[in-house]
């Protein structure tokens, strides 16, 4: 049996990647909060989107230049997941517009030789699409513009994203096996 692809979501601290994850696992299962370091550990989902398995991978805050304890404590977190992954999202803030920091993660991130998707979040309107194109300073040639709170543009980041993976494989279980019974006592 071939295992799940993985996709793990990186980015820096608040850019909105436990709001993605809880959007694509389609449940409320990683901690949301607008504060940096809601996240530390790496958060795991078995999740299928129209009929493609894949196992997604939330992660922490990454912080490239730090050396603050709890900061490089995620930030191993977050480099376990990139090697676990087979595609990553990195998820950059729409709003904000291109940090030194997702400059240098960008730089990490190429150097690692994964498959790479940029996403900017938080992009609700016409007024942050305009912010866009500094993005394209990364050296990329595709940058999907979602926000992961109201599901725009996410449908459209996973068709590109899954469009490689197997097709997920239902179990049946076989009606004529024999069922095993054990009977315990006296």
């Amino acid at each position: 049996m071939q295992a799940k692809p993985v996709i793990a979501i990186v980015g820096r601290p608040n850019v909105g990647k436990s709001t993605l994850f809880n959007r694509i696992a389609g449940k409320q299962k990683a901690i949301v909060i607008d504060e940096p370091g809601a996240t530390r550990d790496r958060n795991y989902m078995d999740c299928v989107w129209h009929d493609r398995a894949f196992t997604l991978i939330d992660t922490g805050g990454f912080e490239p230049a730090t050396e603050e304890r709890i900061l490089v404590q995620m930030r191993e977190q977050t480099n376990l997941a990139i090697e676990e992954a087979d595609v990553i999202i990195f998820l950059m803030d729409g709003k904000d517009g291109l940090t030194p920091t997702d400059i240098e993660i960008a730089r990490q991130l190429r150097s690692r030789g994964k498959n790479v998707f940029y996403a900017a979040n938080k992009v609700d309107g016409a007024r942050h699409e305009e912010l866009l194109t500094e993005f394209y300073r990364l050296g990329i040639d595709e940058l999907y513009s979602i926000s992961a709170q109201h599901g725009l543009g996410v449908d459209e980041l996973l068709a590109v994203l899954t469009e490689g993976f197997p097709k997920a494989v239902e179990s049946k279980e076989d009606e004529n096996e024999p069922v095993a019974v054990a009977i315990v006592g006296k």
